[in-house]
């Protein structure tokens, strides 16, 4: 099979090695492409440091984005059916990535255009008189962006779109498990909307290698990563220099009062539980239904669980489908195993094959079970009673992570005493916590992660406030 060559500066390249892209859901070989090391990062960075010498003004960058936008929709269906392929995303859900990575650059075009500084009242002190003050936003450096396989376009979009807004170059590594929709995507930029040589340079190979090297190099500015915790924070430590910008893991959970909407609540939680086969990071994990509506919610819950189409990604019908791999479909049936051998019982679901994990609810788990303390990132969901809003409140953030929660009910007073009390990134009310616009700040505290994106944040993430001073 031809292998899709890596785009570096102006040139196309390959090399003697290969990294063969199958699908998840069948072991179908995909595509081939280059198995990059040092060398070809050393090269990468060189061209984004050059491109960085001749700047791109604001509208320029702009209308770049703006092309990017009418391009993706253009190629939509394309777009949807490589992520359905590659990451095994049944396709109605791939199609609604690549439409939001669409909405990603035209958010990132408008920050392209309005990204200003702040103008200082110099003579709010008397050493200031006379002065005119005012800060500009400067371009940090070059991004070293790394990205994970379970978005692999809009998850890419997240960081090249506002690093190309903010006027810096990008090297990028794709998940070696999903290169060929981020390959496609640097096609589309580079070569049907205008996009210099060196601003955007895609790298594919390992994270030992080509990861490490992005992170090691000193002309790289800024590290955006998204991924483990573990990777993550090594990250973190190994570039102490560096602004590193770190979206990481979670275990979403939601709280469901007894004046809850039932019906809606059962919705939302399937949905947000089993969409992509549970492998987003704020895919819903451990649901706390207060004990009086536990019962019913539950048969809500399976009802709907077990009206879901398991099968082909590429089929029109299909809501859930294979795991990125079978060594993740191994992980996740052993903390089934566990959670039942410590208390739990297996209301649906709870057996696979082939890399496929039928969804899974499971009853009376306990805070120490892996299924409740981890991150299971896959087609599973836990389920506990609790007796008070305190005691839920309590068991959600009994976590190591941050990054979104959510609760459902009626009473106004509890949505925002739950909202100020719950010690994540985000908190949505009668929604679930699974639910993301791609302009507003997402990110986590812990465990999840220290930074915020959507275009708006990155682009000030990845610009640094230059004060000026002028004496009149």
């Amino acid at each position: 099979m031809t292998v899709v060559p890596l785009r570096i500066g102006s040139e196309t390249v390959t090399t003697s090695d290969e990294i063969i892209v199958l699908s998840p859901f069948n072991a179908q070989e995909l595509g081939r492409v280059p198995s990059a090391g040092i060398a070809q990062v050393n090269a990468a960075v060189s061209a984004a440091l050059a491109a960085m010498r001749d700047p791109l003004p604001a509208f320029r960058r702009a209308e770049i984005l703006e092309a990017a936008a009418c391009r993706i929709e253009a190629r939509h269906e394309e777009l949807a059916r490589s992520i359905a392929s590659e990451a095994a995303k049944p396709l109605k859900s791939a199609r609604v990535e690549a439409a939001r990575a669409a909405g990603t650059f035209k958010f990132a075009a408008v920050e392209a255009r309005t990204l200003t500084g702040d103008m200082i009242a110099m003579d709010g002190n008397d050493a200031g008189i006379g002065k005119l003050g005012f800060t500009i936003r400067v371009p940090i450096g070059v991004i070293g962006a790394i990205s994970p396989f379970n978005f692999p376009l809009n998850l890419v979009a997240h960081k090249i779109a506002p690093a190309i807004a903010a006027g810096c170059a990008v090297v990028l590594k794709p998940a070696s498990q999903t290169p060929l929709t981020a390959l496609l995507l640097a096609e589309i930029l580079i070569d049907e909307c205008g996009l210099p040589p060196g601003w955007l340079n895609v790298v594919t190979g390992g994270g030992a290698t080509v990861g490490q090297a992005i992170v090691d190099h000193d002309d790289i500015a800024m590290i955006s990563f998204t991924g483990s915790p573990e990777v993550g924070w090594d990250i973190r430590s190994r570039a102490p220099k560096k602004k590193v910008a770190l979206e990481l893991g979670n275990n979403a959970p939601v709280i469901v009062e007894h004046d809850a909407d039932l019906e809606l609540a059962a919705s939302k939680i399937v949905a947000g539980g089993f969409g992509y086969s549970g492998q987003t990071c704020i895919s819903v994990q451990r649901v706390y239904a207060h004990e009086r509506i536990c019962d019913a919610l539950v048969e809500l819950i399976i009802d709907k669980v077990t009206s879901l189409i398991v099968g082909d990604p590429l089929d029109e019908k299909t809501d859930v489908s294979a795991l990125i791999n079978q060594s993740e479909c191994d992980r996740i049936s052993e903390w089934i195993d566990e959670a039942v051998a410590g208390g739990a019982k297996i209301a649906c679901g709870g057996t696979g094959s082939g890399g496929v994990l039928e969804p899974t609810v499971l009853t009376g788990v306990l805070p120490d079970m892996q299924v409740c303390k981890g991150e299971i990132f896959g087609p599973v969901i836990g389920i506990a009673a609790y007796s008070t809003l305190d005691d839920a409140i309590a068991l959600s953030n009994d976590s190591r992570y941050g990054l979104q929660a959510a609760i459902f009910t009626r009473d106004l007073a509890a949505a925002m005493r739950a909202a100020h009390a719950l010690e994540f990134g985000g908190v949505t009310v009668n929604e679930m916590p699974t639910f993301r616009t791609d302009q507003m700040p997402y990110g986590g505290v812990r465990d999840s992660g220290n930074t915020r994106e959507g275009p708006h944040y990155a682009v000030r993430e990845m610009t640094e406030e230059r004060m000026i001073v002028i004496q009149l």
